[in-house]
């Protein structure tokens, strides 16, 4: 007769499995959030062994072990970037207006991950239940999947720094047609397609035992259901900033205002990647929500100073050898203490140059820049920039709207420090408000902001400098 299987052991090796699986994240989920994991996974297997080592086997074994590959699961899901938190609470503040108050003894909502998903900032709640034990009110214990949402809506339209856009409810077993057609009447929930290339089913686990090799997980998500819920759905946007076109630097030749064309091909010189730009959007007002919903699918970018130097500096431009073939007395003259920097950008652009890069992220955009990042960047060019870079300032400006800067509130509700400079927030601050990533190479602020808990759409660059050609 065959001996009879330990479910405690199963359970400790979908531990061993999941800690795996933690550790093979892609880089945009952040290290505090795998240490975190990590650290529940291991509390898990803790668990498990203390109680194969209790006389009384016949206590319950753990339920989170689910919960957690569902997590992980999610965080596999390719269009997730930016994660900064997991399995962590938020502050639940009493809510007003549209939203339903939720019941006011619960101080916290809990939330599953904080990330930015197809660069939107969303919530994701997971629930790893059998859909048939799920229930809408549990009048008796004060609890339930409607009153678990209300804290979550309610927590998230309140949270200054870490407000998202959407949350993303994702039942990793399922719901029923009745609880699923409560969430979409109550709470306006729409179904959210998972990516095509996102596995279905999570084998892939398999561990070698007496020679053979053996699945030791293999679980699916064939019956997985996620809904999203739109934050702003209970709240009207408060601001309406309008757009205008850029301006002229004074001094620099006039250009006619391109109109026409997009270039879709990956550019190779400055021309061809300011024409692969969509034309400003004059007069347009992206404030309007169905405006917002509309360019939040990936079609706006926003650029910040460095972003824009790097587009102009002639290091980029075909002035690299030019500048390393240049005598050291006059490279020191002209660069005094960032010569080093600027010898180590003009051969990082030899051996890789910068603008086909860019025009691979920006080919086909809608480039967007606020105020402040238009005096800075004009000040800037008139100060430092040659003649050649203030041509190509000048060009760049025709091809962007200018918007006011216009912080998103969570951005306005990080505290203003050394690393978390007002200036900078403002500038990524107004790139959040219009759900658009912020090409960057500064770095050192989106890891401030990294280190806050907030998700954050960037895409980095390489920096580069002017060089007064």
């Amino acid at each position: 007769m065959a001996e009879k299987a330990d479910p405690a052991e199963g359970a400790k090796r979908r531990c061993v499995c999941l800690i795996d699986a933690i550790g093979r994240l892609p880089p945009s989920v952040a290290g505090p959030c795998r240490r975190t994991l990590l650290k529940l996974a291991e509390s898990e297997l803790s668990f498990l062994a203390r109680r194969a080592s209790s006389p009384s086997s016949d206590s319950p074994l753990s339920v989170n072990i689910g919960h957690l590959e569902a997590v992980v699961h999610v965080l596999q899901h390719l269009p997730v970037t930016g994660v900064s938190r997991v399995c962590k609470p938020v502050p639940l503040l009493p809510a007003s207006g549209e939203v339903r108050r939720a019941d006011s003894s619960s101080k916290i909502a809990h939330v599953d991950i904080v990330c930015t998903l197809k660069g939107i900032p969303v919530w994701v709640v997971v629930s790893d239940r059998n859909p048939n034990h799920v229930t809408w009110h549990d009048g008796h214990k004060g609890k339930g999947l409607r009153l678990r949402i209300q804290q979550v809506v309610a927590a998230a339209q309140f949270s200054p720094t870490l407000r998202p856009s959407s949350i993303i409810l994702f039942f990793s077993r399922g719901v029923t047609d009745s609880i699923l057609k409560k969430i979409v009447d109550e709470f306006q929930a729409i179904k959210y397609e998972m990516e095509a290339d996102v596995p279905l089913s999570s084998v892939g686990f398999l561990e070698e035992m007496e020679g053979e090799w053996v699945n030791i997980i293999a679980r699916s998500y064939q019956e997985s259901v996620a809904l999203e819920i739109k934050v702003d759905n209970f709240e009207k946007p408060a601001r309406d900033p309008k757009v205008g076109a850029g301006e002229s630097i004074p001094g620099a030749a006039e250009t006619e205002n391109p109109e026409g064309n997009v270039n879709l091909n990956y550019p190779t010189t400055f021309d061809t990647l300011i024409s692969g730009l969509r034309p400003p959007m004059k007069g347009k007002d992206m404030a309007s929500a169905k405006t917002r919903e509309e360019l939040s699918g990936g079609d706006l970018i926003n650029f910040d100073t460095t972003a824009l130097i790097a587009l102009v500096s002639d290091i980029s431009n075909g002035g690299a050898e030019k500048l390393l073939n240049a005598e050291e007395s006059e490279l020191r003259q002209r660069f005094k203490g960032n010569l080093p920097f600027v010898i180590a950008q003009a051969n990082s652009e030899i051996q890789k140059p910068i603008l086909p890069e860019l025009g691979a992220v920006i080919c086909g955009k809608n480039g967007v820049i606020c105020e402040s990042v238009l005096s800075e960047f004009k000040e800037l060019i008139a100060m430092y920039g040659g003649t050649k870079e203030k041509l190509r300032a000048d060009q760049i400006l025709k091809w962007l709207s200018v918007v006011p800067d216009n912080p998103s509130d969570r951005m306005i509700g990080l505290p203003t420090t050394r690393k978390l400079a007002k200036k900078n927030k403002v500038i990524f601050g107004t790139g959040d408000y219009w759900r658009a990533p912020t090409l960057t190479a500064n770095m050192a602020f989106v890891r401030a902001v990294s280190q806050t808990g907030m998700s954050l759409h960037t895409i980095e660059h390489r920096p580069r400098a002017l060089t007064g050609n």
